[in-house]
């Protein structure tokens, strides 16, 4: 495979000329460049008005490799051809290079470049490139490699620091202005450029800017941090590649450098990966979330996060009081999709900040801190949808907003935490949670805890700090709130493929059903639905036909659009006790009611999950008719209900005694054994109103 380096553009505050003057102040030979033995001078070149001189040189470099290899290879010292085009006139110095031992093993390839700054004829820049190919050497291919590279980025980072101390040495000197060429000055030159010796192969490295969109190596350092020459390289080349080869807005250059980081800068894995999600933000539009995206109403009064000034680092802080938060009733009154978008825009926001507080404090900050107040944790928030939303938020974020967050402070750990942190920890990446820090009820605002990171002055209330904080308290959503539709979203902007909670409508003669078609005895199945409109009778059978689905016309009329979503199954031909069994009596639902369940299957086969309009007139036990059941008649729809319902079958070595189940884990029968007893089922489902 062949190895590839490119500098980002090095610019040195001095003229072209007297950056040349220190560059050949290193020649014949260099104390500040052990490696650089010397020098000959194999052709020289120099126009009659002397303003292009062109030198080749051989050059002697002494390679920091084992005694061992040097033996097997044969060799003590490595040359490499060197040839230098100096343009007096146009103010550029070109260099190429090349090895000249073992070069039928080993290609080695290496170009500079000096040029004047576009924008600033009293600087100049610097930039080169470099490429390693080993095509064989005794068996040692990967060990030459990594001593190549090794050596490489060490003369890189020497090859700037001599260049500096030369022009130190020069100023030091009264040196601080050299006339520039013209015509008729052709031995102006000659004392620099009549020495001896030569180096720029792998000791070379400063500024050069022929475009106006190079980077350069100030600004990655003021602006994306200190990076390693070839972490540098990975940017600059990754960048260039967007420039030449990506059709649409160019990610800015902090974005680019995320994914690098969070594939290790490995080039390959992080080009593949950012393609991905930059094919992402286009196809969902994501690029505008902040101006197109407005929260609901319901997300901003019981969302319970926001931002929060910043931690010592200088970083945006966000503050989530998940504990507070009822994820389970904003999941059903906002759906899936605007949950994941509002998550997406805190995202984009993040980003936003971090941009601001880069310029406000002066120094490079690319991620933010987030602390999670996890007071009031429950049984609750391991809802199992609610699971299933957050691990579908977490794989979206982690694809697309890499190396993003910067710590993660989690105060107030309850003693179920635990158990959410084993069902969340393995879908995020190992970089991230290594990030995390999580501290218990009694380990917050004191020494040791969250004063080791955020200021005193903006430690929430209610962490025991004085800053009053606006975020929203959180709270459970009132079941008013719950959707009666769930809202459409066109399928090319989606960002998620299949809803967790369907909406169903019920109507007098036409229930909503659904098969599910077991294989193993002792499944089980869960539900978890509410009641929107109106009381249902909830009722589970066996069937022994595989039913044939048959939406019913009779309903579809202009006044019930809805009722598209009713779906019956059971034939009306079909005999209850022949072509089909009850495997549990009908469960009473009303209006506002929310019910989760489980049932342990009997046998394989098909089961029908049915939910039936209830007459109160017809299904109670006795004759006599209750007051209750006469007033939810008169009070509620006479020709409709609806519900919103998730379901989900589970093996049963997944469902025993597992706390990712359903908030009850229990239903209509238990899990200790099959179904005995339909009073004892019934009994044991889980109703909240």
């Amino acid at each position: 495979m062949v190895q590839k380096y490119q500098s980002p553009v090095r610019v040195y505050k001095h003229p072209f000329e007297l950056v040349m003057a220190a560059y050949e102040k290193r020649f014949p030979a260099c104390p500040l460049i052990p490696v650089f033995l010397g020098s000959e001078i194999l052709q020289e070149y120099r126009s009659e008005d002397g303003s292009v001189h062109i030198v080749e040189r051989s050059c002697k470099l002494n390679v920091d490799a084992p005694r061992l290899l040097k033996k097997i290879a044969g060799v003590e010292f490595i040359f490499f051809i060197q040839k230098n085009s100096l343009n007096w006139k146009e103010r550029t110095l070109q260099i190429e290079a090349c090895n000249e031992t073992f070069s039928s093993r080993v290609l080695v390839h290496e170009t500079c470049s000096y040029s004047v700054h576009p924008e600033n004829e009293e600087w100049t820049c610097f930039e080169q490139s470099a490429s390693l190919d080993i095509k064989s050497f005794f068996g040692f291919e990967s060990t030459v490699e990594k001593i190549a590279m090794k050596q490489y980025t060490a003369n890189i980072k020497r090859g700037k620091e001599v260049i500096e101390y030369y022009l130190s040495e020069l100023i030091s000197q009264g040196i601080t202005h050299i006339p520039r060429w013209t015509p008729g000055s052709a031995t102006i030159r000659k004392d620099v450029s009549s020495r001896k010796g030569g180096v720029g192969m792998l000791a070379e490295s400063d500024g050069l800017n022929h475009d106006a969109d190079k980077l350069e190596a100030d600004y990655i350092e003021r602006y994306l941090g200190q990076l390693t020459p070839l972490q540098e390289s990975c940017l600059v080349q990754l960048r260039q590649w967007l420039q030449e080869t990506h059709k649409g807005k160019i990610p800015k250059d902090e974005h680019i450098l995320r994914f690098l980081r969070a594939r290790d800068f490995n080039m390959e894995k992080a080009r593949e990966m950012l393609c991905q999600s930059l094919t992402w933000r286009k196809q969902h539009q994501v690029d505008d979330i902040l101006q197109s995206w407005s929260a609901p109403a319901v997300l901003q009064e019981y969302y319970a996060g926001g931002w929060h000034y910043h931690d010592k680092d200088g970083r945006p802080l966000y503050i989530l009081r998940l504990g507070q938060m009822d994820t389970k009733g904003l999941v059903k009154a906002v759906g899936e999709e605007a949950m994941l978008r509002h998550v997406l825009s805190i995202n984009e926001e993040g980003q936003k900040r971090c941009e601001e507080s880069t310029h406000r404090f002066a120094r490079p900050i690319w991620s933010w801190t987030c602390l999670v107040d996890l007071e009031g944790l429950n049984m609750r928030h391991l809802w199992r949808p609610g699971v299933k939303t957050l691990l579908r938020i977490i794989e979206v974020v982690e694809a697309n907003y890499p190396e993003t967050l910067g710590k993660l402070l989690i105060v107030r750990a309850p003693r179920v935490f635990p158990v959410l942190w084993t069902l969340v920890s393995p879908f995020i990446n190992e970089n991230t949670r290594k990030k995390f820090l999580i501290y218990s009820s009694n380990n917050g605002p004191g020494p040791g805890g969250l004063l080791d990171y955020l200021e005193k002055e903006v430690i929430p209330d209610f962490l025991g700090g004085e800053c009053v904080c606006s975020i929203p308290e959180g709270g459970l959503v009132p079941k008013s709130h719950y959707q009666r539709e769930m809202p459409e979203t066109p399928d090319h902007l989606r960002l998620w493929s299949e809803s967790i909670y369907n909406s169903a409508c019920v109507f007098k003669g036409a229930p909503h059903e659904i098969v599910i078609q077991i294989l193993e005895c002792e499944s089980v199945i869960t539900w978890d639905f509410d009641i929107i409109r109106g009381d249902i009778h909830f009722s589970i059978f066996h069937s022994r036909r595989a039913p044939e689905t048959n939406h019913r016309n009779t309903v579809q009329t202009p006044v019930f659009p809805e009722a598209s979503n009713n779906v019956q199954l059971i034939d009306k031909n079909w005999i209850l006790g022949v072509d089909y069994s009850r495997v549990e009596p009908p469960l009473v639902c009303r209006e506002g009611e929310s019910i989760q369940g489980s049932h342990v299957t009997r046998w394989p086969g098909l089961y029908i999950l049915q939910w039936k309009m209830r007459n109160p007139y017809s299904c109670t036990s006795t004759s006599i008719v209750s007051v209750d059941d006469v007033l939810a008649s008169l009070q509620g729809s006479s020709h409709r209900c609806k519900l919103l319902y998730y379901y989900e079958v589970l093996a049963s070595k997944d469902f025993r005694g597992s706390m990712t189940s359903l908030e009850s884990c229990s239903g209509f029968s238990q899990l200790s054994g099959i179904t005995s007893s339909s009073g004892l089922s019934q009994s044991s489902s889980v109703l909240s109103r």
